[in-house]
């Protein structure tokens, strides 16, 4: 048995978390937030996610279009949930298309609202900020992680998506998107469709001809992205864009 007064030395490894929480075992800590939420999505039998991304500063009773944005946010939850496989088990027992968002306030709670209102599970990939970040109170318990590192949550909002679905948003936002884009450009992850939410927006605050223009991207890549205005045209992008359907 040991206490505070047992010598360093003596402690068991994976019990002092003076030592788990070194700088020699930032590798080790990397693992384990890969490891636990992986282990708890593989137990709710999720095989695929839709990603929805956008700021965390708008509100259901916000200023100018924010009470928009979160509806239709909300309103994507819903029907996403209701067709795209979150409610069923499919053939071979996994749930398909569960929104994952980054499990904070405005349009992450907006669209994990949606699949709450539906009895759907949801994703919530928390992040600890040093002005605290708290889950919001729509995503599934028991599928409510937290993180220290970006890189590893940024990994596990990649790697069961099949597509994501961007809302207007900030430099963590803009941050999310390009790092998707890049990936499937550069093929180090599979190419998915890609919706931006309010087309007047995001050609306002990227001017993605002039991307083309210089030389920095080709049109194919910009080609590739989608836009919508509604809820229900997100959904027909998507479907239009090859989204993988449970089978009935």
């Amino acid at each position: 048995m040991t206490d505070d007064t047992t010598p360093h030395s003596y402690r068991l490894a994976a019990l002092d978390q003076d030592f788990i929480l070194g700088d020699s075992m930032r590798g080790v800590r990397f693992l384990l937030e890969y490891a636990k939420p992986e282990e708890e999505l593989r137990r709710w039998r999720i095989r695929s996610t839709l990603v929805v991304f956008g700021s965390a500063r708008v509100r259901a009773d916000g200023p100018g279009r924010q009470p928009f944005l979160y509806e239709q946010a909300r309103a994507f939850g819903r029907l996403a949930s209701q067709r795209g496989g979150a409610l069923d088990v499919a053939e071979g027992g996994y749930r398909d298309n569960v929104i994952a968002t980054g499990g904070g306030p405005g349009i992450m709670e907006a669209a994990n609202r949606g699949a709450y209102e539906v009895a759907a599970p949801s994703i919530g990939f928390n992040i600890s900020l040093p002005h605290e970040q708290v889950p919001n109170p729509y995503t599934t318990p028991q599928l409510t992680f937290r993180f220290h590192y970006f890189a590893m949550r940024k990994m596990h909002l990649a790697m069961r998506a099949n597509a994501l679905v961007v809302f207007p948003g900030g430099f963590g936002t803009l941050d999310e998107l390009f790092e998707i884009l890049n990936l499937q450009i550069t093929g180090k992850a599979p190419a998915v469709t890609v919706v931006l939410f309010d087309e007047a927006y995001w050609r306002s605050v990227v001017n993605f001809q002039v991307l083309i223009d210089e030389g920095m991207v080709s049109a194919a890549e910009v080609a590739s992205l989608r836009f919508a205005d509604t809820a229900e045209d997100i959904w027909t992008q998507l479907v239009e864009g090859g989204l993988k359907l449970p089978a009935r």
